[in-house]
């Protein structure tokens, strides 16, 4: 008799572990946040954007050394104007949500950034790092593991450590167009319809980017969005190879003295003489008087004969020009070029720096933007060259990267030990 209550007693207090580990495991595991990874197998970087929202005012050069970029690449990449006197040094207001470019690489057989070291500082916890400083683009647990720290509460203060962020390129394609990827971390008030209608994309497009199963996100997802933009052709030897401009934004390369556009309504790389007093090779095409950028254009009774001076890469110091002539049929007008934006002092609600909208029309020519940029102490971001990008199911073809939207390895381990528990729990009743 007292036997058979005692296994009542268990089987009753078994049940109550039961519950309550399992309420609070599954809570644990599923809250969460999902990041998307790309595999990779090779070991070429390529570009990628990060959605960063300042966590304080910061002068734009304080952003550049959270994420050891150059400056003027965060204002060319945001299009804003850098001809405002001492640009570097503009105080960016909180709040502000901005496209930080970076360089991606492949470790451990998945794309990621392991370029950023940050300091710490008095007060600092990793927590406050991952959550606060970085704006949720890493986990402080991802930290722990990329520094090998066994005891999270005890940081030095001075202690360098590398900061892991995410990134992805999917051979820098989207639907076999250009594009660059945004890792954007989800807020608590968007939805994913809102984010396609903002980085003009579709449902349907991010859900297989980021191999969704349904189109529920929730707050510290890291989504990877893809945004239209124009790719280069140069030569695999040049040091720019795969340069990516996004649509609506600049680039610098060629040590400075040559500076790149996208759209607006094309998908057309423009690339033009800096204008910066930097010492460059001659920006001359070879049997021509034209110089990188011009073009010459004569009407006939068959259309448009145009002849043009384009980039074709930087190689060894020296800039590469190719002349080519074509007939049209009709001749080009001005270049466009995307707008300018005053360096931002406030914040105002559903301004942020968000991509111009995918093209829709052609147009071409040649002439300078209305301001000049001032040199990069970075250059130009490497990348890779276009090819088949994520489409149909969010998987790409066996020739290239495919997506995986995995939960937080915390969570994985979680749940499996919740399932451990209702197999002990099952097993005890049977007793």
């Amino acid at each position: 008799m007292a036997a058979r209550a005692l296994n009542s007693a268990h089987r009753a207090l078994n049940s109550f572990l039961f519950i309550v580990l399992a309420s609070f495991l599954f809570n644990i595991a599923f809250i969460s946040a999902k990041s998307t990874i790309e595999p990779c197998s090779n070991a070429d970087s390529c570009n990628s954007l990060l959605g960063y929202t300042l966590y304080t005012d910061l002068k734009v050069s304080e952003v550049a050394s959270l994420f050891q970029v150059d400056p003027i690449s965060i204002l060319t990449a945001n299009a804003i104007d850098v001809s405002y006197p001492d640009v570097e040094n503009h105080i960016l207001p909180s709040k502000l949500f901005i496209k930080i470019p970076i360089s991606c690489s492949c470790v451990d057989g998945i794309r990621k950034s392991v370029s950023t070291r940050y300091k710490t500082r008095p007060s600092d916890t990793l927590l406050s790092i991952a959550d606060t400083i970085y704006a949720g683009l890493v986990s402080s647990d991802q930290i722990r593991e990329a520094n090998s720290i066994s005891d999270p509460s005890v940081l030095d203060v001075g202690q360098t450590l590398v900061v892991p962020l995410p990134c992805t390129c999917f051979n820098g394609t989207d639907n076999s167009l250009p594009a660059i990827y945004l890792s954007y971390v989800v807020q608590v008030e968007d939805t994913l319809t809102g984010i396609a209608v903002r980085y003009s994309t579709t449902i349907t497009d991010l859900m297989n980017v980021n191999a969704m199963g349904n189109p529920s996100i929730k707050a510290g997802d890291i989504l990877a969005v893809p945004l239209s933009a124009c790719a280069s052709k140069f030569p695999r030897y040049s040091s720019d190879f795969g340069l990516i401009v996004p649509n609506g934004s600049y680039a610098i390369t060629a040590s400075h003295c040559v500076q790149c556009s996208c759209g607006p309504g094309n998908r057309n790389l423009y690339c033009m003489p800096a204008p910066f007093a930097v010492s460059c090779s001659s920006m001359q095409c070879r049997n021509s008087n034209l110089m990188l950028g011009n073009y010459t254009a004569q009407q006939s009774s068959a259309g448009c004969n145009v002849t043009s001076c384009s980039y074709g890469g930087f190689v060894n110091g020296t800039i590469l020009t190719t002349l080519s002539s074509n007939l049209q049929p009709r001749c080009p007008g001005p270049q466009q070029f995307p707008p300018l934006k005053a360096p931002p002092t406030t914040v105002i609600r559903d301004s942020n720096f968000a991509p111009a909208p995918a093209p829709q029309s052609d147009g071409t020519g040649s002439p300078a933007p209305r301001s000049g940029l001032i040199p990069s102490s970075i250059g130009s971001l490497p990348g890779l060259p276009p090819a088949s990008g994520p489409v149909g199911t969010g998987f790409s073809s066996p020739s290239s990267s495919s997506s995986s939207s995995l939960a937080n390895p915390l969570g994985s381990i979680l749940a499996a030990l919740m399932l451990f528990i209702v197999a002990y729990f099952l097993t005890s009743l049977s007793l």
